[in-house]
């Protein structure tokens, strides 16, 4: 883990390095104050040698002057250490996930990956920030006050050896207890944020079916369980503060006892018990600031691993190895004995043994039950998900043998609930050829339908969507989603089920648009109508990842019993 996370400081090497070098100056400086004090008042103040009063305060003043310059560097460079290394720990992640295919994605929900990119984060930031700065000035404090309380009275200097393991071992049992609250306030921060995002995300539909009470008792939920485990946490850790204090007032009623002692014998001077009380306070202050980093470092230790799984996790989709192919020039399709479970070590297959040729500008149709894979077929072809056994091949290659960019700038596919995102219409349907000129937009945007009602906005293609085209419908919305996949001029294109909110008039429409400008572009149409599919070339039924039957309409009316059924009901619904 600290390896992973360590590789993400990078440019902020140097700023990493200086703080701690800038706080062991400050630290050595202050530590001597207290020495240098100890002359001031026992040969200067206590014998009236004013021009020793005067040298030594000149000094102490020159002295307290650089420590705090040098107090200012180190809160300076650990700061912007710190911030650099928390954005290059988000950079990372975020990049990582870019990467990720549809099994990566499956494996961390988005409100896990969110929590990761922010309190996680935040966590390591903190930490990293005491690490370089705090968690070398403690120790040092504590090593240095110890050998400086040693040079000025070793008798007394004896307390502080026997307090700091005592302290070390009370530290140590409230971390061990304090330490497994932390992974389980993560993962309640997960289903937290879960909950805020899919109130957010559908704020319509729990108005409209008024269930704003449940959700806010599911938000409840969520936040009083992690205040039930932050307030354990917190109780346990408590204790650092009383524990401090109790050691911080026997060390000074025992320094009161025996330096007073030692004074009256004559074996110690005035100056030299104030600053081993100085001293005293610096070694219990850099005990008690120890506990602090301890505390921080637990929390960060649970974050930093949860960082860390989402940096190294590996794609399991990856370019080729060696010369990967990087032109795809026809849409022709063979699925050869494919097979695909979503669990490697699962047994139930989600695909099982599907053999199909689908040639290239050929206008394929899938119809089945729900749950029957139709979906996973078709992301097979882009590498979205990769076959569990078999092979999937495009134009003649096997997919896993393609660029990855080749391969999904050839394969266009439009899902039924494809997202928009915040910018203009034009920005989205550019997300399909960042190059497209105006022409290129309007001609596509014409083919799937949706010239005519964006020319009806104000301001036309440069209408601003909102967060998740909240302010377009939803036919309208799968309408920009199908021109922005036409933009790509792929030689597949997969329409999963992408017309559903649009009117069959209007569906036809687009068919007929597609069939007319497009005819050597195999197209893939995934629907629940028969009416969105009677049409294409072949039909291809699907029970439990398999495949059924394969023909026309016609010919799957006469012999397949599900899609007659279906057929016959959809036509009864209709009337």
């Amino acid at each position: 883990m600290i390896k992973t996370l360590m590789k993400s400081i990078r440019q902020y090497r140097k700023e990493s390095i200086l703080s701690p070098i800038f706080v062991s100056v400050e630290v050595f400086i202050e530590m001597f104050i207290p020495y240098i004090m100890s002359w001031l008042i026992d040969d200067g103040i206590m014998k009236g040698n004013t021009s020793l009063i005067t040298k030594l305060g000149l000094f102490l003043l020159l002295m307290a002057f650089i420590s705090l310059m040098f107090g200012i560097g180190a809160s300076y460079f650990s700061a912007k250490a710190a911030a650099g290394f928390a954005a290059n720990l988000r950079k990372d992640m975020f990049f990582n996930t870019q990467n990720f295919s549809f099994e990566n994605i499956d494996k961390f929900s988005s409100s896990s990956l969110v929590t990761r990119l922010t309190t996680d984060i935040n966590n390591i930031q903190l930490a990293y920030q005491m690490l370089i700065r705090i968690a070398v000035r403690a120790p040092l404090m504590l090593i240095v006050s110890i050998v400086m309380a040693f040079v000025v009275n070793a008798k007394l200097a004896i307390q502080f050896v026997i307090m700091a393991p005592i302290m070390a071992i009370l530290l140590a049992l409230i971390i061990k207890n304090a330490f497994p609250f932390f992974p389980k306030i993560f993962k309640n921060y997960d289903k937290l944020n879960q909950t805020v995002r899919e109130n957010v995300r559908g704020i319509r539909e729990v108005k409209t079916y008024v269930h704003e009470q449940e959700q806010i008792d599911k938000f409840s939920k969520s936040s009083n369980m992690i205040y039930k485990l932050f307030s354990g946490a917190q109780k346990i850790i408590a204790l650092n503060a009383p524990v401090m204090m109790l050691l911080l007032n026997g060390s000074m009623l025992l320094l009161s006892w025996f330096g007073a002692k030692l004074i009256v014998g004559h074996e110690m001077q005035t100056g030299q018990l104030v600053s081993m009380f100085s001293y005293s306070n610096s070694v219990l202050f850099s005990l008690m600031i120890l506990s602090m980093i301890f505390t921080q470092l637990t929390i960060s230790q649970a974050s930093g691993k949860r960082i860390t799984e989402v940096i190294n996790e590996q794609s399991t989709i990856t370019q080729p190895a060696k010369h990967p192919v990087t032109d795809l020039n026809n849409g022709d399709i063979v699925f050869d004995h494919a097979n695909f479970k979503y669990e490697k070590d699962s047994d139930v297959l989600a695909l099982s043994d599907i053999n199909l040729h689908i040639h290239s500008g050929e206008t394929i149709g899938i119809i089945g039950e729900t749950g029957s894979s139709k979906s996973t077929l078709v992301a097979m072809i882009p590498r979205l998900y990769d076959v569990s056994g078999g092979a999937v091949r495009v134009a003649g290659h096997n997919v896993r043998s393609y660029d990855l960019k080749t391969l999904r700038d050839n394969v266009a596919m439009v899902l039924q609930n494809n997202v928009l995102f915040s910018g203009t219409i034009k920005d989205n349907l550019r997300w399909g050829n960042e190059n497209a000129s105006d022409e290129e937009i309007i001609a596509a945007a014409k083919v799937a339908h949706a010239d005519g009602f964006i020319n009806e906005f104000p301001d036309g293609y440069d209408t601003m969507i909102e967060q998740g085209g909240n302010n377009v419908s939803g036919g309208q919305k799968q309408r920009i989603t199908i021109a922005r996949a036409l933009l790509k001029k792929p030689k597949i294109l997969i329409l999963d089920d992408s017309t559903s909110a649009v009117d069959t008039k209007t569906e036809k429409e687009i068919r007929l648009a597609l069939k007319r400008d497009m005819p050597n572009t195999t197209k893939i149409i995934i629907s629940q109508r028969i009416v969105s599919i009677k049409d294409a070339d072949r039909i291809i039924v699907m029970n439990h990842g398999r495949i059924e039957d394969i023909g026309t309409h016609d010919e799957l009316i006469e012999r397949n019993d599900l899609y007659s059924s279906l057929n016959k009901y959809q036509s009864e619904k209709e009337k």
